[in-house]
């Protein structure tokens, strides 16, 4: 029972990147999944979550207008799409499976996957 973030990668301010969450040893159609960014030696943020059934979800106040997410059930993946990035949004990026409320965001983690790292140069 695991989670795998992808899809990290250099790009430059103002560009666009999209993770993928997958999920391998359980369904995620029945989970909600939130992500979250990590600076090292910074602490660890909630970037955005969806429900199970996807429709709640949240984003932090400096992702709204540019980040997007969604989930793929038949494929077992969640999504979360970067426009318009910046350099502060550089971060490792984990995903998570969660609870997810629109005002609460991500809680209630208990599993945890490996970190995808993104780097957004000026």
């Amino acid at each position: 029972v695991q989670l795998q973030a992808s899809g990290g990668g250099s790009v430059h301010a103002g560009g666009s990147l999209r993770l993928s969450c997958a999920a391998s040893g359980f369904s995620l159609n029945d989970y909600g999944v939130g992500w979250f960014r990590q600076v090292p030696g910074s602490v660890r943020e909630a970037v955005s979550c969806i429900s199970s059934d996807g429709v709640d979800t949240y984003f932090g106040d400096s992702m709204k207008g540019r980040f997007t997410i969604s989930r793929d059930n038949a494929k077992n993946l969640v999504y979360l799409q970067m426009d318009n990035l910046k350099p502060e949004d550089t971060a490792e990026y984990y995903c998570a499976r969660s609870l997810c409320g629109k005002q609460v965001g991500p809680h209630g983690m208990d599993i945890w996957g490996k970190e995808t790292l993104v780097t957004v140069s000026s």
